[in-house]
């Protein structure tokens, strides 16, 4: 099913899957970008790899060209502030404004549920705030893949240590990445590393190691093997990750950190043979170093580059990866990793920068996942939320909760695989499209455009269309200013039947002149709430209109 008919069945409220699906051309592989550098294409660029730019940071790109573009999105960046305690007044250990990263628990109250929501609007804050920046799309990628959850773990400070991991690593190096993420207190809650031992081994980690974090399993090739790995991989690895444990989990002790160790006594000490898929080696008894002499062995193959190579390219390109694109794109791109042992960054931007990254039939071919819906909405809007950074916090949690409606709940998703519409044949990114998301969807945006948020007593916190068509290039002009909202909102351009069906929902079949007059009305005299309540209103009108087209739905 190509990507029109897909819309067009999901929008008219039949969907259907096609025996017969249309494959995209084939374009250009990773050769280096020579087409034009206009707002279409900076835009495209940025919408890959942000949380939605605003009308500034496309100004900016363009400004920069290309090359100073992706050097931006991938400038280093210094490691956020953590989460406060942003209004729980009885917790002794952590007074209002201050983190709780490392403070204790309490024998008798039950600070996790505060803690929870101060990590959830944490999240959301940094989202909005991320700018210009590939890292916070990144670490959303890494959490997709080495996936833990915030139910099976259950500890606020575990899954802040677990998101602040993969921040760290977010264009870095996939083979430490992976080393650190091992002994992750949350991962080795999530998939029982904990409870591995000598006496009793435990295989879920090592296989999951293999299958989805970095070598893939491959077609199967025989009884018990899967082409990259067999089942007596799977036995040996796990031996070979014995004896580590989780410290600080729930603690009420502040001398012990949330972090893991090794026990020597819960280890298996006996050498390990792998199978012939890693050249019959043996590991030996290497105590604490074990599991990261198992990684470097596991990552001497080249699958594992080729294997994240693919899903760099799904979360940033295309589900479809046809043999044109894996000896074109995929291949390159592994190489890369090789050439810069395991480097993500140096692939990534030749990925970012390529003639197939900016073909012209990849552009819109993405549904908007739900993280990236909500705040590409609120992001490329100017929106803020008002008041002081625990009001703020607030405010945040009231957008956190909208991920999950939309069936991505950050911190928690569905399996260890991650969110379907990265693996799931045959519906990918369409899967985020259904009956029940489509409405929370529509709903959301109506109720942001045309009632904004509200916490209790707190100022409302208004969707901000007066501000925001302030920073099109002309929005003076009826036909200029949707075409600024167009080239925001829409990966491609929308037709001109489109465009007189949104300057009819602006004008109400008054002349183009009544928008002009009355805008620059209102920027003579904002006070005037009369004039201004007018515009905000055919605004209002308008972006909802937007909002709810099927283009907005695309990326």
């Amino acid at each position: 099913m190509d990507r029109r008919s897909t819309l067009q069945a999901l929008f008219s409220g039949r969907v259907r899957q096609s025996r017969q699906r249309t494959h995209l051309t084939f374009s250009g592989g990773l050769d280096a970008y020579s087409g034009p550098w206009d707002a279409e294409t900076a835009a495209h660029l940025l919408r890959r790899t942000t949380f939605g730019p605003t009308r500034a940071e496309i100004d900016e790109a363009l400004n920069l060209g290309l090359e100073g573009t992706i050097q931006k999105l991938f400038e280093p960046q210094a490691p956020p502030s953590p989460p406060i305690n942003h209004f729980y007044n009885q917790d002794p250990n952590v007074p209002v404004g201050e983190t709780w990263i490392d403070a204790p628990y309490d024998a008798v109250l039950n600070f996790r549920a505060y803690r929870f929501q101060s990590l959830q609007g944490w999240t959301v804050g940094l989202l909005l705030e991320s700018g210009m920046n590939i890292r916070e799309v990144m670490t959303l990628f890494w959490h997709n893949h080495f996936v833990t959850s915030r139910i099976e773990v259950n500890d606020p400070k575990f899954l802040y240590v677990y998101i602040s991991l993969l921040r760290s690593f977010a264009t870095g190096n996939f083979r430490e990445l992976t080393k650190n993420i091992t002994i992750d207190p949350s991962m080795l809650r999530y998939l029982n590393g904990d409870q591995n031992t000598r006496t009793k081994p435990n295989e879920n980690y090592a296989r999951e190691l293999l299958e989805l974090f970095t070598i893939g399993k491959g077609p199967q090739a025989g009884p018990g093997d899967y082409t990259y790995y067999t089942e007596e991989d799977v036995l040996a690895m796990a031996r070979v990750l014995t004896g580590w444990v989780t410290t600080g989990y729930n603690t009420l002790n502040p001398d012990i950190k949330v972090g893991s160790e090794y026990r020597n006594n819960r280890h298996d000490l006996g050498t390990k043979t792998l199978s012939h898929r890693f050249d019959n080696v043996d590991i030996p008894n290497m105590g604490d170093q074990e599991y990261a002499h198992l990684i470097d062995i596991i990552f001497s193959k080249s699958q594992c580059a080729v294997f994240i190579a693919r899903k760099l390219y799904r979360w940033f390109v295309y589900y479809e990866i046809t043999p044109e694109t894996e000896a074109e794109v995929i291949q390159p791109m592994a190489q890369l990793i090789l050439d810069h042992d395991y480097e993500i960054a140096p692939a990534l931007q030749a990925l970012l920068a390529s003639q197939h990254f900016y073909d012209a039939c990849l552009r819109g071919v993405m549904i908007k996942h739900p993280v990236c819906f909500v705040m590409r909405t609120l992001r490329q809007s100017g929106w803020v939320a008002p008041g002081n950074l625990n009001t703020q916090y607030r405010y945040w949690n009231l957008v956190f909760p909208t991920f999950g409606l939309m069936q991505m709940a950050y911190y928690d998703p569905p399996s260890v695989a991650g969110w379907k519409a990265w693996y799931q044949d045959p519906a990918w990114y369409q899967s985020w499209l259904n009956s029940v998301t489509l409405p929370i969807r529509t709903d959301w945006v109506r109720n942001q455009i045309f009632t904004g948020l509200k916490f209790g007593n707190n100022p409302n916190a208004p969707f901000p269309v007066l501000q925001w068509v302030g920073t099109l290039p002309d929005p003076y002009e009826a036909d200029a200013m949707i075409e600024g909202f167009a080239e925001l909102l829409f990966p491609q351009p929308v037709s001109a039947e489109k465009r007189a069906y949104l300057k009819e929902i602006l004008l109400q079949g008054l002349p183009d002149y009544v928008w002009s007059v009355e805008y620059a009305d209102y920027i003579s005299d904002p006070s005037d709430m009369t004039v201004a309540n007018s515009v905000a209103n055919k605004l209002k009108n308008l972006l909802a209109a937007m909002m709810q087209m099927p283009e907005h739905q695309l990326c």
